[in-house]
């Protein structure tokens, strides 16, 4: 265990301790007594004394110390009772610190960095220790504290976990602690006087990789836009890179691709996330896809075990898998025997004696005449209790009925409904969901074709009894390992079986064990009437999806005679308009068409429907949406293995992804688009049993197989004419029908003979050279390479934006590259934290580029603020409120990125008439309301002072240069542009107030407050000649003087005077018609023209770099402070 370091003097200690080990820094020392064979004098009166010491005062007979070169001080930090405990310690240190300490310049810095590791790791193990007993959870509360007060994130933001580690920043590590939190990954070191905080969103993160340095042999790698993060030094790395996963993959998952994307209930709702939920989810995901089982399947026990196997006469060891419908079970050697019993299957679960030979064993019979032994079960009583629950249920939900005399249908096809493993007698238990039940619904079925659509004629085989005779040899094998290894989902899935299937299946078993290795056979057993109901529904209705598969119907396997007639035709059409209409999140993808037409030649059409839903929704996941992220993640692992397998051809192509662009189609369609369908339907075969596996390892048989020739290759068009060439020229010597040629090949007419490779050879290759690799590896892999992918897409949305922004905004490419990042991180934090989220509405990956991230008003008065040069203070709030209003043109409360930096374009680059001209329109409606929040500032009803003097000669003079000027600027109007409305005196307030906003704090906030006293007098005589001249003049003597009257004092020098009372009289503030008060934008950009100090204002140079700076700094601060302090509007109001 470690030890707090504390310091001793060694040369009192020699006589009691031998060292055992030593290195430039530590010392590993056994206590004299322990461990030897002979019997010093010393050692034996140590080995007396440690022996009648009591216990708390014994000590541990091995330890390490610190050691410093050129010191005497010596520190204990580790010890332990045995040689092999001692020996993982300074394997450890050895792995982890012995190499980091060289780069410290000081003996001092050294003993601190060694000490305050030595203490996280004690910390560590101790809250570990508290997690693992699930005692009172003080460690973690402090933790939690710690985490708050460090990084003042919302209340929301949900602490996971916690580690000690080091963070590398160049060569020197910094000690601190690792925070996960649901939505960020945070570093915290206090180091020799030196602070250290790292916040980084799991958003950001671009690669997550363990990886080693010239110090270090494993570190965690956390890679970001700009920036490596190297950590290390972690008590469990195992443990800490697992949950680093868990935690990116679930955050980019939800927040990025929502699009198809559903969550395991207990991870909804991120709040509730804990480590534990993230743990019980990667198992979960591991067990659905070693299964490959439906996703709603929720594992509920892994269990050691023993499985009796008769075809070995002997117990596997292994594992039993428990879920909500299944048993599962998995041989500890791979592939050695795997079982998958799904509950409707069985009949009953029984706990047997209790023996030496068979220690806690249950036996699970199942309803074709056979049973399953597992023995060495720990809690079997509790396991047992629970299957039982789950067994009433399953079979409550899906009855299951009984039939004592099948038909001679159902004999014939027995040995897919029946198994027995001693003698080949057809059991008087019968699943009528098959051959009997869809005879006895032929007449309520609106299908007119059931049938399989095979037609292979035997005419055209240039050696039919050769190929016949293969096929029947075929056939009496499958037979032999259906006696033996059960012939129904419930069998014995080994090796040989694996064998048989690279052989290829029987034409004539092909479609049921496609059924049965899919576990099709239970969707289509516990949905009686499901599909014949979804094609009543779907059928003879037009969209979108409709028009795309009738486009495609035509172009499905044309070349087969199958689908030259119209009834191939609509069979295809109903399954695919059915399943589209039974997952329109998926709705229909292209090559669908292709895979369905070929699961048409060999199942019934309801069998095809059913094993439709199995490659979408379970084998393939997310292969076909909009996006196809998950074949596009298959290519980057599918890029990685073959830089593992094939390292000549991955270094020759330097740029892996043109032939990832090849391949794409080998993993959409399983190879049936480029490969000769006699051929291809092997590869089918391996992928029902093997999953993607096989696919994985097929390509890169193709490559390896081509690679001399790839190596040579000049260009990317050459190698695919390369592989394009080698695929068709794949034959199937051992089917038995005439050779049906892709009709995607390129090259079917070679002048000069091309060698032919046989499928069941290229195959066994693939297994033999690269069928090592485990389905924990390949989902490793994937969930490596989803983060990849899913910032490429973010990546790919982004330059997108920019693209079409750049050409219209003044701001340089690199700021708008930082703003994009500074609006995303707005809209991603309103996911993280607000109640109820509002993402879906706002990020839909399937939306135009430019439509993708929105902010609502909330966030954009925090953009607003932190990246606008218009800050008034605290009317800056107001501001943001109303220029959101203005752009929010469609009135969905949600704003894109390019319509925020339009406006911001303005503010920053924009000439001064486009400054005045948008200032104009956010003081006009809809900018401004009727129920605007500066509603009830004592400015909406101020008293109008028009007692400032122009200095424009007398008054004569004066009028009629106002009327000149207003004739001048109406002959200069664009007539093009669309002519604003003119602004009222309510609203000529609230312009004049913004400015006064505007200029404070700025350094020539006096003069600028002077001219615009002198534009603002000027205006409202704009306004008043303005309103004579449309109405009476009785009505405008009296206004004025009612103006004049109520006018402040020349001493005051100010336009608006505050008033606490409102005017009585109702027509203060008129709506703006014939005769009232109202100036144009034309009116107050020439006022403002007038001043110098304004047109500098204006004009001036702004630089929106320090402003980006401050933002990226403050941004999550701001949220922070307003989730802590949510705003109340309705008392904001009442206090204005």
């Amino acid at each position: 265990m470690w030890l707090k370091p504390e310091e001793v003097l060694l040369k009192n200690a020699l006589k009691l301790w031998v060292t055992q080990k030593s290195s430039c820094y530590f010392v590993l020392q056994r206590r004299r007594g322990h461990g030897e064979g002979g019997g010093r004098l010393t050692g034996r009166l140590v080995g007396a004394l440690d022996a009648v010491l009591d216990s708390s005062a014994r000590v541990a007979p091995f330890r390490i110390l610190l050691q410093v070169p050129g010191s005497q001080v010596y520190s204990p930090i580790a010890c332990g009772a045995t040689l092999e405990e001692i020996n993982q310690h300074w394997d450890w240190l050895e792995q982890n610190l012995l190499h980091t300490l060289s780069v410290f310049d000081n003996k001092d810095d050294i003993t601190s960095f060694v000490k305050g590791k030595v203490k996280a790791l004690i910390a560590e193990e101790t809250s570990s220790r508290l997690a693992e007993q699930e005692e009172e959870p003080e460690k973690f509360r402090e933790a939690l504290v710690k985490f708050e007060a460090r990084f003042n994130f919302p209340e929301a933001e949900k602490l996971v976990t916690y580690y000690s580690c080091c963070c590398w920043k160049g060569r020197v590590p910094r000690q601190g602690w690792l925070y996960l939190s649901i939505n960020h990954l945070c570093f915290y070191s206090f180091f020799l006087g030196k602070e250290l905080k790292l916040v980084i969103p799991w958003v950001d993160i671009l690669k997550l990789e363990r990886t080693s340095n010239v110090f270090l042999t494993d570190t965690i790698r956390i890679t970001t836009q700009n920036k490596e993060r190297d950590f290390s030094m972690f008590l469990n790395l195992d443990e800490v890179f697992k949950m680093m996963e868990q935690l990116a993959d679930v955050t980019l998952r939800r927040l990025l691709d929502n699009e198809v994307f559903d969550l395991d209930p207990d991870l909804q709702e991120p709040s509730q996330i804990t480590k534990r939920d993230l743990e019980a989810r990667a198992q979960n995901e591991f067990f659905r896809a070693f299964f490959r089982l439906p996703r709603k399947e929720r594992l509920h026990a892994v269990v050691d075990c023993s499985l009796w196997t008769p075809f070995s006469r002997c117990h596997t060891a292994g594992r039993m898998f428990t879920s909500d419908s299944y048993i599962c079970f998995a041989s500890r050697e791979d592939g050695c025997c795997n079982v998958v019993l799904p509950l409707r299957e069985v009949v009953s679960i029984e706990k047997m004696e209790d023996t030496s030979l068979l220690p806690n064993p249950i036996i699970v019979s199942i309803r074709s005449k056979m049973a399953f032994q597992f023995i060495e079960l720990k809690d079997r009583e509790n396991l047992v209790e629970g299957l039982l629950v789950r067994l009433k249920q399953v079979h409550a939900n899906h009855p299951v009925h009984y039939d004592s005399s099948p038909s001679d249908d159902d004999m014939t096809s027995s040995v897919f409904y029946s198994t027995s493993m001693c003698s080949d007698k057809f059991g008087d238990l019968e699943m009528v969901s098959s051959q009997n039940g869809e005879e006895k619904e032929k007449e309520k079925s609106p299908l007119p074709h059931p049938e399989p659509l095979t037609v292979f004629q035997q005419s055209g085989c240039q050696s039919p009894d050769s190929r016949l005779s293969r096929e029947q040899i075929k056939i009496s094998l499958w037979n032999d390992h259906f006696v033996e290894y059960g012939r129904t989902v419930c069998m014995f899935r080994t090796e040989k079986i694996r064998k048989l299937v690279a052989m290829g299946i029987p034409e004539s078993l092909r479609g049921r064990l496609w059924l049965l290795f899919s576990d099709a056979v239970t969707d289509l057993a516990s949905h009686p009437g499901y599909y014949g109901n979804l094609v009543e529904q779907s059928l003879g209705r037009c969209c979108l999806v409709t028009d795309e598969i009738e486009r495609d119907l035509h172009r499905s396997l044309p070349e087969h005679p199958a689908f030259q007639k119209e009834t191939g035709i609509a069979a295809l059409r109903r399954v695919l308009t059915a399943y589209a209409h039974r997952n329109p999140k998926i709705g229909y993808c292209q090559s669908m068409n292709i895979l369905t037409s070929v699961l048409l030649l060999y199942a019934k059409e309801e069998e095809a429907f059913w094993l439709l839903v199995a490659v979408c929704e379970r084998m393939l996941p997310d292969y076909f949406n909009h996006r196809v992220i998950g074949a596009q993640v298959d290519q980057s692992v599918f890029e990685e293995l073959i830089k593992e397998h094939l390292p000549e051809l991955a270094e020759h192509m330097n740029d892996l992804s043109a032939l990832a662009s090849i391949s794409l189609s080998w993993f959409l369609t399983l190879f049936l688009s480029i490969m000769p369908l006699e051929s291809a339907v092997n590869v089918v075969d391996c992928f029902f049993y093997d999953g993607i596996k096989a696919i994985f390892q097929l390509g890169l048989a193709v490559l390896e197989a081509n690679a001399e020739e790839l190596c040579s290759s000049k260009d990317d068009g050459q190698a695919l004419m390369i592989l394009s060439r080698f695929l068709d020229h794949i034959k199937n010597e051992d089917s038995p029908g005439p050779p049906i040629g892709s009709h995607h090949a390129f090259f079917s007419d070679d002048q000069e003979p091309y060698p032919v490779t046989d499928i069941a050879d290229l195959i066994r290759d693939s297994y033999e050279k690269f069928g090592n690799q485990s389905v924990e590896q390949i989902e490793h892999l994937r969930c490596k390479h989803r983060i990849r992918v899913l910032q490429g897409h973010e990546d790919t949305t982004k330059q997108n934006v920019l693209r079409v922004v750049i050409p219209e905004v003044s701001i340089l490419p690199e700021d708008l590259d930082e703003l994009y990042d500074l609006f995303k991180r707005a809209h991603m934090m309103s996911c993280y934290w607000e109640h109820p989220r509002p993402m879906p509405l706002r990020h839909d990956p399937s939306r135009p580029y430019a439509e993708q991230y929105r902010i609502d008003a909330r966030q954009f008065a925090h953009m607003f603020q932190l990246v606008s040069p218009w800050t008034c203070g605290v009317h800056t709030e107001i501001l943001a409120e109303r220029t959101f209003r203005l752009l929010d043109d469609n009135m969905d409360q949600l704003m894109e990125f390019k319509a925020f930096v339009s406006c911001l374009d303005i503010m920053y680059n924009g000439e001064m008439n486009e400054k005045i001209k948008l200032l104009y329109r956010l003081h006009i409606p809809p900018a401004l309301t009727e129920n605007d929040r500066d509603s009830q500032s004592p400015l909406k009803n101020p008293l109008l002072s028009t007692s400032r003097p122009l200095v424009l000669g007398d008054t004569i003079d004066y009028q009629k240069q106002l009327k000149q000027m207003i004739k001048d600027l109406a002959k200069e109007k664009d007539k093009t542009e669309k002519e604003l409305p003119k602004m009222s005196q309510r609203e000529f307030i609230q312009f004049c107030k913004t400015l006064y906003s505007m200029f404070h704090e700025d350094p020539e906030e006096n003069e600028l407050y002077q001219a615009i006293a002198t534009v603002t007098t000027l205006l409202l005589q704009i306004g008043e000649v303005g309103q004579r001249s449309s109405s009476s003049g009785s009505c405008s003597q009296e206004c004025s003087e009612e103006l004049q009257a109520s006018a402040p004092s020349p001493e005051q020098d100010s336009v608006f005077v505050e008033t606490g009372k409102p005017p009585q009289d109702p027509r203060a503030f008129p709506e703006a018609g014939e005769g009232d008060w109202t100036v144009s934008l034309e009116h107050i950009l020439a006022s403002l023209l007038t001043e110098q100090s304004l047109v500098n204002f204006f004009e001036k140079p702004l630089n929106i770099k320090s402003k980006l700076e401050n933002a990226k700094l403050n941004q999550y601060s701001l949220k922070a402070l307003e989730m802590s302090h949510p705003p109340q509007p309705e008392l904001k109001l009442n206090n204005l």
